[in-house]
């Protein structure tokens, strides 16, 4: 079930709860291509850790509204927000992939509101040339395409979401091509709403998934060492899709952050090591 919240702005932003209703809180910022809804395999571990997860959607994706213009940065104040209206004074953030730059916002920006955090496959800032040439093909066209030919990079996103609502078989199909074998089971297993419902619901109509490809590559408003909190840098050392560098680089720029890697891991190591992240970040 999703619950909205209004900002008070003219937005609104959509979430869901998993796990235990009244257990400490992490919130989580999803990935790249999905919702929030990316994270409800989680809800079973969750549940016998004694965890409560909260899972937002991104301005313009899912069940949130647009913010135009929209940097990494601005997306601490609507946790802020999201933190006052479930009563919670405290919690600890998660990040994953596209969603490593939002959790990194809410350590730098809301110190008096985060624990701790954890990021998975996380990328640098790539307002940085040199960086963004190190990423993945597949992410560079589509960021490319969002920020050169906005029109075209929506009528694909929506024709992917298509494929993802329709087929979601064949969704799962090209998600498990990028994943290590022992991911790809998992993946294969996942109870629904599955990987498919997921981005199927952040692609419909297209325009929010082109702004969320130019927010991601625009300056983050914050750096790596403004962040004073612990911060576990989770990265499989076998991921095609965001170098395993990247996070020994941001492990290294925060004062207090610490690199997980994994051997033999890969991108989506969030589905195999569910209960050893959540674990690292609610003690």
């Amino acid at each position: 079930m999703t619950d909205v919240l209004d900002l008070g702005d003219g937005r609104v932003l959509g979430y869901r709860s998993y796990g235990a209703p009244d257990g400490p809180v992490v919130v989580s910022c999803h990935g790249g291509l999905v919702s929030g809804l990316d994270v409800a395999p989680f809800d079973p571990v969750a549940r016998d850790l004694g965890v409560r997860i909260v899972s937002p959607d991104r301005p313009g994706l899912g069940e949130s509204t647009p913010a135009p213009g929209r940097t990494t940065g601005d997306w601490a104040a609507d946790v802020r927000s999201l933190l006052d209206a479930i009563g919670a004074d405290r919690a600890s953030v998660l990040g994953w992939s596209m969603g490593g730059q939002y959790a990194l916002a809410c350590a730098a920006l809301l110190p008096d509101r985060v624990d701790a955090t954890a990021v998975i496959a996380g990328c640098r800032p790539l307002d940085d040339d040199p960086t963004f040439r190190e990423l993945n093909a597949m992410d560079r066209r589509l960021t490319l395409l969002a920020r050169h030919h906005p029109h075209v990079a929506a009528t694909t996103f929506r024709a992917l979401g298509g494929i993802a609502r329709r087929t979601p078989a064949a969704w799962a199909h090209l998600t498990l091509r990028a994943a290590q074998p022992d991911e790809a089971s998992t993946l294969e297993a996942l109870p629904d709403p599955g990987i498919a419902a997921a981005a199927a619901a952040a692609l419909e109509g297209g325009d929010g998934m082109v702004e969320e490809y130019r927010a991601w590559v625009r300056p983050w408003g914050f750096t790596p060492a403004d962040i004073t909190g612990p911060v576990t840098f989770w990265h499989g050392d076998a991921d095609d899709l965001v170098p395993p560098a990247w996070s020994a680089t941001l492990a290294q720029a925060v004062p207090r952050g610490r690199l997980e890697r994994v051997p033999g891991a890969g991108h989506f190591l969030g589905y195999t090591h569910t209960a050893d992240i959540l674990r690292g970040l609610t003690g």
